[in-house]
């Protein structure tokens, strides 16, 4: 007798861990779907996850050198998640993360004779500068974004090199293809992130 209670009570204490365990995964599962849904809302992925500072700067100079606004959008959330303090150690600067350099020889073709290195950081002359280059290199790539971001990130010697090397035609679009796992990320982020921004901000 006393080893049939014994099993008994063995058995609800199963019966109570099992029940436990199905109301854990149950209530997991259902604030999972919850928090899935939540960040579906597009005030939510606007709020924190696709935000939009300088919204006005980035519309004037995309419409001035005609870019898709949504793309200087994605490149500066990638670049340096609209931080106009941002530097990397590589040097870069600002907003859209320009190479020192770079943003000499830009200024030069702009013809802008009050630039500086720190007035990189000013949020207004780094998007000028970044959305002058995206379209400068959106020209030289034939309006091809793929190859016009992968020159951003890894130069556009490099870019031309592949081409040379890899006999990529001018409609490329292969992203696996990129030499560079860096660029590989690079582009297919920033792409990613250009077609949320358009969807995000329709109009734009």
């Amino acid at each position: 007798m006393k080893d049939f209670h014994d099993k008994v009570q063995q058995n609800r204490r199963v019966q109570r861990r099992m029940a436990t365990c199905f109301c854990v995964a149950l209530f997991i599962f259902l604030a999972s779907l919850s928090a899935y849904f939540v960040l579906q809302f597009e005030p939510v992925q606007r709020k924190y996850f696709y935000v939009y500072p300088y919204h006005e700067t980035v519309m004037k100079y995309a419409e001035q050198y005609h870019v898709d606004s949504n793309l200087t959008a994605a490149v500066i959330k990638s670049e340096s998640k609209f931080k106009h303090e941002a530097r990397s150690h590589r040097g870069a600067v600002g907003l859209m993360q320009l190479m020192p350099d770079t943003a000499q020889w830009i200024a030069r073709q702009l013809g802008d004779v009050n630039y500086s290195l720190e007035g990189l950081h000013e949020p207004d002359r780094n998007i000028r500068y970044g959305t002058w280059y995206l379209s400068d290199l959106e020209k030289e790539f034939h309006g091809n974004d793929v190859l016009a971001l992968a020159a951003y990130n890894a130069g556009r010697g490099n870019v031309h090199e592949w081409m040379k090397t890899n006999n990529w035609p001018e409609d490329f679009k292969d992203i696996d293809a990129i030499p560079y796992k860096e660029t590989r990320d690079y582009v297919r982020q920033v792409i990613g992130d250009q077609k949320k921004y358009r969807e995000l901000y329709p109009g734009e």
